[in-house]
């Protein structure tokens, strides 16, 4: 087809990312080495004896790493500059003695009781103006002053009394970072007008951004401004900027902790659990990553495979590092889980690229928010099956560590993804009826995974990038799926990479609105229409379409369709069952490279056939072909296989092969057990 012979154009050498952005695989800590842990709360034990038997349990299942300190900032300075750190330092100790190493948590919150009390200003205040009473994880209002100046003095502490100490292995800040709560107070309001003064400059500025002539909303003074309700309605202007400020006081937190460990064990990484996509409140982590993380690191508690590897893949950003999982499921969906299958999730974390995983958590919890939590121990004192089966992990681990293990990623492929994307296509309710329209919260996740299937299920690795903050030069070809907010750098960076040689697919619902979540008034894609050559500012409900890719049948139902006028773009694919049977692709030469319009949000059946039209073109080799539910990616020369399904699974493989962590002989055909896995090599 025209769509892929006329993409034969030269791209840019793959180049690395500057050096302070993230770690070359020399400074890996423990380079070529894998991780299986756990994490510990030594203050919830009964005293030495049954810490004691905990460590010589771990240190017997093969564990090498754990993670402890956090969620315990009061266990460490029970009162206000008294601190006590004899259990902590016994602990350490005696995980010393025992050959493990420590991940220590700054815990920074929940914060204390008695800081609430003496501070009330770290308080939060709901929209509502009441003041409300920390009854939970994370009701904190981490940008007060009281509570950034005692928490970087407990980071301070910490860090200087264990910068020596031979277990200590990396830092971690505030257990799951992003979680929280946006707060109200009088203090806040005033902190957001500064914000918004440094942003803006006048008022004049403001009104325009947040185009305050709509429903008399205009601004006569700094001091009108006010919060914008976090759950609605909108205006959408202003809860844009809203969650962008409080996003950047979380980012100010990390920044304050990692100069801490910057100062006191700048020899010590930072793998901190973070949770950038946290639905209340959340934060920009793939604009700033490089400020205070060294590994991507994270919860991951799967429900799916296609998920679980998209959100592994953007928590490790634009790293070359691999990816920390923090806190791993211990058992799998709900807190019993299925034996196999934290096994089965361990490996599959391998194919992301993992290098560690730490199951949540090491003994069941008797009292607080997770009592019903049952871990690798049970409630009394006994071994569950969990800890044999993560004892098998850590044996496979030692042998896999040896043969391409953690595997470091090139991908040639990016996803494009933003904060402020996330929160314009999530808007708050409208005041009319309490609804969104539906055009305008395009949904940008489901396009997302959209986008990202085919190339999942052809085993190619991927990277899920903030485009406007990343040298693009390293991929070949970069999606741009519903992107309904793509600000000025993402443009920018977007029109350099197809000038340059490279390839873009953008997705319909994409680039609609400008920086301040204001709709162009401009032909769309907003700026980018030169670069697509063509005019989409029309869209039609259809329901069922059908069109052809590459001489593959398309038909199903893909929503609404823009009108694709195209200008300098060539036509690639048509919908056949249309009045006029309208464009559904476009291709646009642009510089030495090409800018790929799809008038359809993303969808699998669409995108599939339309990036194996492009593989050969762009030197992009799909990876072993696998049946649905398989996964699998080369190390070294070696293939491993991950049968994420309740089902045996057959495999065609190419000849005779040894399975290393089966002992069997396999030919012609892997015959994977359900949850299976097998690392195959000649």
């Amino acid at each position: 087809m025209k769509l892929i012979a006329s993409i034969t154009f030269a791209l840019a050498t793959l180049a690395g990312l500057p050096a302070h952005a993230s770690a070359d695989t020399s400074s890996w800590p423990g380079a070529g080495q894998l991780f299986v842990g756990t994490n510990y709360q030594p203050f919830d034990r009964s005293g030495h004896e049954q810490i004691e038997h905990d460590i010589q349990r771990m240190k017997q299942a093969g564990f090498k790493v754990v993670r402890m300190g956090d969620l315990a900032w009061d266990s460490f300075e029970p009162a206000e500059g008294k601190f006590d750190f004899r259990l902590f330092d016994w602990v350490m100790d005696r995980m010393h003695a025992a050959g493990l190493k420590v991940i220590m948590d700054i815990p920074g919150q929940p914060a204390p009781v008695w800081l609430h009390k003496k501070y009330p200003g770290v308080d939060i205040v709901d929209q509502h103006g009441a003041r409300l009473d920390p009854v939970e994880r994370y009701m904190d209002d981490t940008s007060d002053p009281n509570y950034r100046r005692l928490l970087v003095r407990l980071a301070d502490t910490m860090t200087k009394r264990y910068a020596k100490h031979p277990a200590l292995f990396a830092i971690g800040y505030n257990n799951e970072s992003g979680n929280g709560m946006v707060s109200y107070s009088e203090a806040d309001r005033q902190r957001f007008i500064g914000w918004l003064k440094h942003k803006y400059g006048t008022v004049a500025a403001l009104n325009k951004a947040w185009a305050t002539q709509r429903w008399s909303r205009h601004l006569n003074t700094w001091d009108e401004v006010r919060l914008p309700y976090i759950d609605g309605p909108g205006p959408y202007e202003r809860n844009l900027d809203m969650r962008r400020f409080w996003s950047e006081q979380t980012i100010d937190v990390l920044k304050l902790l990692d100069a801490v460990r910057q100062k006191n064990v700048p020899d010590k990484p930072a793998i901190s659990n973070l949770w950038d996509s946290a639905g209340r409140k959340g934060f920009d982590m793939l604009a700033t990553y490089r400020d205070y993380v060294s590994y991507g690191a994270m919860g991951f508690y799967p429900g799916d495979p296609l998920s679980a590897g998209f959100e592994s893949t953007m928590m490790r950003a634009g790293m070359k590092a691999p990816i920390w999982f923090n806190e791993f499921t211990a058992g799998g969906p709900g807190y019993y889980g299925t034996p196999g299958r934290s096994r089965m999730w361990a490996h599959f974390g391998l194919l992301m690229g993992a290098q560690a995983v730490l199951p949540w958590t090491w003994h069941s919890h008797h009292g607080g928010e997770e009592q019903a939590l049952f871990g690798l121990i049970d409630h009394d004192d006994r071994a569950s099956w969990k800890l044999d089966e993560f004892a098998t992990v850590a044996k496979e681990f030692a042998t896999l560590e040896k043969l391409g293990f953690p595997r470091l990623q090139e991908p040639k492929v990016a996803i494009a993804y933003s904060f402020d994307n996330m929160i314009a296509t999530n808007l708050p309710r409208e005041g009319v009826n309490n609804t969104v329209r539906p055009y305008i919260n395009p949904g940008y996740m489901k396009q997302a995974h959209a986008a990202y299937e085919p190339l999942f299920k052809d085993n190619i690795d991927v990277a899920v990038i903030h485009i406007g903050h990343e040298d693009l030069s390293r991929y070949k070809l970069v999606i741009v799926p519903g992107v309904y907010l793509l600000d000025t750098a993402s443009r920018t960076n977007l029109r350099k990479f197809v000038s340059d040689g490279g390839t873009v697919i953008m997705t319909a619902q994409s680039d609609k609105v400008d920086d301040n979540n204001q709709w162009f008034d401009t032909p769309l894609p907003g700026g980018l229409t030169d670069v697509f050559g063509l005019r989409t500012n029309a869209f039609y409900n259809a329901g069922t379409l059908q069109t052809t890719i590459g001489g593959d049948e398309v038909k199903a139902d893909l929503g609404a369709y823009e009108v694709l006028e195209p200008s300098t773009a060539d036509v690639l694919a048509r919908f056949s069952n249309t009045d006029g049977k309208v464009p559904a692709i476009t291709v646009n030469r642009f510089g030495k490279g090409r800018a790929i319009y799809v008038a359809t949000a993303a969808q699998p059946k669409l995108m599939g056939p339309l990036y194996r039209q492009l593989y050969d073109s762009l030197g992009i080799a799909p990876g072993p072909k696998t049946p649905d539910g398989v996964y699998a990616r080369v190390a070294d020369g070696r293939t491993l296989y991950v049968n994420t399904t309740g089902e045996s699974k057959d495999v065609a493989i190419d000849g005779a092969m040894n399975g290393v962590l089966t002992g069997k002989r396999w030919s012609g055909v892997l015959r994977l057990d359900p949850l299976g896995v097998d690392l195959l090599e000649k």
